[in-house]
């Protein structure tokens, strides 16, 4: 009985493409030229797979999201360049001087071939202390233990390790499309809401929706009635960077080096973010971003204050690329000068075979 209902379902679908000229994803893997995918609550059970796993793409598939990118988008991205003007969204790779949860610091050195006519670089560092990508490897589901696409930490690290969800397939593809920025800093201060971006605060969906609205932006997916397009990619200003720039360099490393769970007036590391809330959660899957990032080193509130992170659902069971403590200064500015919020974004991850994550070496371009 079930599988006529499922039939009878796939023939509904069929019809209903037909007259909205549509062409829905309903066969694992998902074809990513399809123009609608399933929302969140209509994910498909995957056998083997934590709930809400959208390990659609293939079995052996490490791209995930990226792989919405397709030619098609990423030339009807390149529409959105009308001045031509290049801006960078990469920190200077010593920014911050003191990298928070213990990562290792910058460090630099110039290697001399030949005295007065020849040198080297030799950078020590570690990919997640700046501007960069948490890729597949970074954040598994907490409870199963599951990265991306089943990998686990025994293919990342010891004797068997391999190259399951390695950051290489994501720079052997590319990262270049539709990038979307929701000014939340910018609408925050217009509208008189005060917060510090290096304290817990959790920027809710409702909150994210009248700042797009205040943009002259509908952040709804295409498909609900809203401007955003499968494939695009999500850039959330939540102002670290321009509060970072005012501390002093003594208050700066003192802030990356607070200790404890920072909840319940404990002492700890503490971040403006992306609430942790449903309709987040739904907003997150369903509008389909190939990418997601934002200019804090969590993305996230942090500490999450609910039991689950964002990290889990995005890296993990949906595979998008996470950006974090992307410098969003100038972009912000030049999008409000021009109302307009849309924009060319490429980016070249490290080609690293087995790597974690990788600096972003992105530009917006308008």
């Amino acid at each position: 009985m079930a599988d006529k209902s499922v039939t009878a379902n796939q023939r509904l679908t069929q019809i209903k493409d037909f007259l909205t000229m549509n062409k829905t994803a309903t066969t694992i893997p998902w074809d990513p030229n399809c123009t609608k995918f399933p929302t969140r609550k209509e994910l498909p059970s995957i056998p083997g797979a934590p709930a809400e796993a959208a390990w659609v793409w293939g079995d052996d598939d490490y791209l995930g999201r990226v792989n919405l990118l397709t030619p098609a988008r990423v030339a009807a991205a390149a529409k959105e360049i009308r001045t031509g003007e290049i801006i960078p969204v990469n920190l200077p790779l010593d920014t911050p001087s003191q990298p928070a949860f213990d990562r290792e610091i910058f460090k630099h050195e110039i290697k001399t071939l030949i005295d007065d006519l020849a040198y080297d670089d030799i950078y020590h560092l570690n990919t997640q202390s700046g501007t960069q990508w948490d890729g597949f490897r970074h954040f598994a589901h907490l409870s199963t233990g599951t990265f991306y696409n089943g990998t686990k930490g025994s293919d990342i690290k010891g004797p068997n390790a391999n190259h399951k969800c390695s950051i290489h397939y994501l720079a052997e593809h590319g990262i270049a499309g539709r990038g979307v920025l929701l000014d939340y800093r910018g609408y925050a201060e217009k509208k008189g809401i005060n917060y510090d971006p290096f304290d817990y605060y959790p920027i809710s969906w409702e909150e994210l929706y009248q700042c797009g609205k205040d943009q002259g932006i509908d952040i709804r997916p295409a498909v609900q009635g809203g401007d955003i397009k499968i494939g695009d990619m999500l850039f959330v200003r939540s102002g670290w960077k321009e509060t970072y720039d005012k501390k002093s360099p003594e208050d700066r490393d003192k802030a990356a080096l607070r200790h404890g769970s920072g909840k319940d007036g404990e002492d700890g590391l503490r971040y403006a973010g992306l609430s942790q809330e449903q309709k987040m959660l739904d907003w997150l899957h369903d509008s389909y971003f190939a990418t997601v990032a934002g200019d804090s080193p969590t993305f996230e509130a942090w500490p999450t204050h609910e039991s689950y992170y964002l990290h889990e659902y995005v890296l993990s069971l949906w595979g998008m690329p996470l950006g974090e403590m992307l410098d969003l200064e100038k972009l912000a500015q030049k999008c409000r000068e021009k109302n307009r919020w849309f924009f060319f974004f490429s980016s070249a991850p490290a080609n690293c075979l087995g790597g974690v994550g990788s600096h972003v070496n992105g530009n917006a371009i308008l």
